[in-house]
């Protein structure tokens, strides 16, 4: 994807590792392309089972998982809870795109865990992960 429309020399950068799963491949592939573009090592995952499995072979650390709320076989909050018992230090950003997961907003502030409503814009993407990654 070409982000010459965006000046990301505005946007926070990063060098942490950064596992993304969603079962919509458009979706998947925006959020990886706004991610490597802002400096990130991005993983791919086309759902949470195939998130799961990465998480296991892959060796280096991994900061943050980018998940989606609803997806086929593990769903993000189930998702979520096996990576943090294999790997306790990983942050969890839940986005969706359903009004009826709203109350996932409501995760606490001191949380290693935040949310971003679909569809996002590079800028706010950027930022929600820069943000939970400082935390």
């Amino acid at each position: 994807m070409n982000f010459n429309q965006f000046n990301s020399d505005y946007f926070p950068k990063g060098k942490e590792t950064i596992l993304v799963a969603d079962d919509r491949e458009d979706v998947l592939d925006l959020a990886s392309d706004i991610l490597r573009e802002c400096g990130y090592t991005v993983l791919k995952a086309k759902d949470g089972n195939d998130a799961l499995d990465l998480s296991k072979k892959y060796d280096k650390p991994i900061q943050l998982l980018l998940t989606d709320v609803r997806m086929t076989g593990k769903n993000g909050g189930e998702l979520a809870e096996a990576l943090l018992e294999i790997r306790p230090e990983i942050r969890v950003l839940y986005m969706s795109g359903y009004t009826s997961d709203i109350a996932i907003q409501d995760i606490d502030s001191n949380s290693k865990a935040g949310f971003i409503q679909k569809p996002f814009s590079f800028k706010e993407i950027a930022l929600k992960v820069r943000e939970l990654l400082d935390k």
